[in-house]
């Protein structure tokens, strides 16, 4: 999806891509919208290219998502988190809630959600809620690999019976093509 010129409607935090570094974009500034996944916007302007969160859309005239696992105050810019209950006898946490939700994590510069690519190797729940994954990236130098790995976490922290979700990035065994699902491959056109 690459829409027509967009001008920023006010300043909003964002990440340079592939640097990783936070910055500031103006207000006024003129954007692209390169691609729209994960429910996150890949903008290029004369800053280069950046993500913008999807709970800061409203900057580039789309309606505001609220924050994963936040309370309905973020939709306004406020931090409230709502307090969650857990049951600690048996974990209530569905397997396929949690791979469906890391799905929804995509690398900014790859239009493909990061289980297609092949990078999650490893998703566990225990029974206390706590959810462990190994995940890798597609290059050791990777410096998206935080914010990836940051967006994984939060996202499966917003699945219903997940109280704690850590996500270790390694490097074993290495990542290569081979790893990426058919619909992967033919999105990037390798196929």
């Amino acid at each position: 999806m690459v829409l027509d010129k967009v001008i920023l409607s006010r300043d909003v935090h964002a990440m340079l891509i592939p640097s990783g570094l936070d910055v500031v974009l103006a207000k006024g500034n003129e954007v692209r919208i390169t691609h729209h996944l994960g429910g996150n916007y890949t903008v290029v302007g004369t800053f280069g290219m950046a993500r913008i969160d999807a709970w800061d859309a409203d900057v580039l005239g789309l309606e505001r998502q609220p924050k994963p696992g936040a309370g309905e105050d973020s939709q306004h810019g406020g931090t409230a988190t709502p307090k969650r209950e857990y049951a600690f006898e048996k974990s209530a946490v569905n397997e396929d809630d949690l791979w469906a939700a890391a799905k929804t994590v995509f690398d900014p510069e790859i239009p493909v959600n990061i289980v297609d690519l092949g990078l999650v190797y490893r998703l566990e729940a225990d029974e206390n809620g706590r959810v462990d994954v190994d995940m890798t990236l597609t290059a050791p130098g990777c410096s998206m690999g935080p914010m990836i790995a940051d967006d994984l976490r939060v996202r499966l922290e917003a699945v219903s019976g997940v109280r704690e979700a850590v996500v270790n990035i390694v490097w074993d065994p290495p990542w290569n093509q081979d790893m990426m699902s058919e619909e992967a491959r033919m999105i990037l056109g390798l196929a």
